[in-house]
This record gives structure tokens, C-alpha cells and sequence, in this order.
């Protein structure tokens, strides 16, 4: 192995799991083509996955092999990175509420960045650009509120803050009642009712 792929590898090793590497991030290891070139060699033989456009991931060793790095890990480092907002889509959110049965069969997320698709091995994940309403509280069960509300739709929102009031903590119905004004006027008018009924 080259010096420079070695330090390239060196490099993934130190930071946590799932954390994306980027060309760009590299440059103090050697020019734009060398180190181009050295993950190109790295992904060929295994060494890294490509997971996007620029972004590199190291696999993770287990005692059964190499696998690729969790969803939720690269995800978070994809948005601390970025500086972006990303959260589960509304049918993640919708399920973990308890508002629907229906289990997501590919990972989805919202986010304020662009449109696009992270390859992690076989898996592949989503990320939609989303309006900033949908991605208010990102990391708060009110946010997943928000989310799963715009999933199931203006049909479905009433009945559905019914069942979130006995799920939500006070606090969190505060929280909820408190994102209301951000929200569209078919979702605004239901939170309003049902936090302050």
C-alpha cells in the first residue's frame, strides 16, 4: 500500500463510525489527484465505501467481517459536517409515534440540504430536501410530531393529535404548541386545538 492510501486510512481510523471523508478534507495529505486517485484505489479494494458524490466511509470489522458503518451514525455526521438539519422522514416518525403500523422499508430523511442518496454497502438512504417547517426540533419527539403530521396529511391530522396528546409529555405538547405559527394553516389550526383544549 502507498504511503498516501495508508494515511488516508489512518486518517478514517481516528475519527467515529460512520464519519464521511471527503476529498477535499484530504488535501493536506497530497494534491486533489493524488489523493482522488488513492481513494478511487481504497474503494476498489475494499478498504472504503463510497457512500456519495465526494463522501467516503470507512467499513466497520467485526469478528464476522466488514460491514458498512449504521444509517444513523453517517447520517449524524453527514449533518454535522454539512450543517445541515436532517431528521426521519414522517413515516419513520409516524410508526415511532405509534400514529401507523406501516414499517419504512427503505431509510428515508428530511433534510435542509440538497436532494440525494448515500450508498452504505447494499443500503441506500434518501435525503430529501424538505421545507424548514417539516424540521423543526429535529431531535425531539414534538419534531417527530411535526414530521408524522405532514406524512399522514390534513385527512388524518385531527384524529391523529388525539392519540399524540396522550403519547406526548407536557413538555413536549408545549414544545408543539410553541412551533405552531411556523406551521402551514391545515396543521397550525389542529395543534392549536389540541394543545390548548
Amino acid at each position: 500500500m502507498t504511503r498516501l492510501t495508508s494515511q488516508i486510512i489512518e486518517e478514517a481510523r481516528r475519527f467515529p463510525e460512520g464519519t464521511p471523508l471527503a476529498a477535499k478534507a484530504l488535501l493536506h495529505l497530497g494534491s486533489r489527484a493524488a489523493v482522488d486517485q488513492a481513494l478511487s484505489r481504497l474503494t476498489r479494494r475494499g478498504r472504503l465505501l463510497r457512500a456519495g458524490r465526494g463522501l467516503y466511509v470507512l467499513p466497520v470489522e467485526s469478528r464476522f467481517g466488514a460491514r458498512a458503518p449504521s444509517v444513523e451514525k453517517v447520517v449524524e455526521a453527514v449533518a454535522a459536517q454539512r450543517g445541515e438539519t436532517i431528521a426521519p422522514n414522517g413515516a419513520a416518525a409516524a410508526n415511532a409515534l405509534g400514529l401507523t403500523t406501516q414499517v419504512p422499508v427503505r431509510a428515508v430523511y428530511l433534510t435542509s440540504g440538497p436532494s440525494r442518496t448515500l450508498r452504505l454497502g447494499r443500503q441506500t438512504v434518501e435525503l430529501k430536501h424538505a421545507p424548514p417547517w417539516q424540521l423543526v426540533l429535529p431531535n425531539r419527539p414534538a419534531g417527530q410530531a411535526v414530521r408524522a403530521l405532514a406524512w399522514l396529511g390534513p385527512s388524518m391530522a385531527r384524529a391523529s393529535l388525539q392519540q399524540l396528546r396522550k403519547r406526548l409529555s407536557p413538555t413536549e405538547l408545549t414544545a408543539l404548541a410553541a412551533v405552531g405559527p411556523r406551521l402551514p394553516t391545515w396543521l397550525a389550526e389542529p395543534v392549536s386545538q389540541a394543545t390548548h383544549g
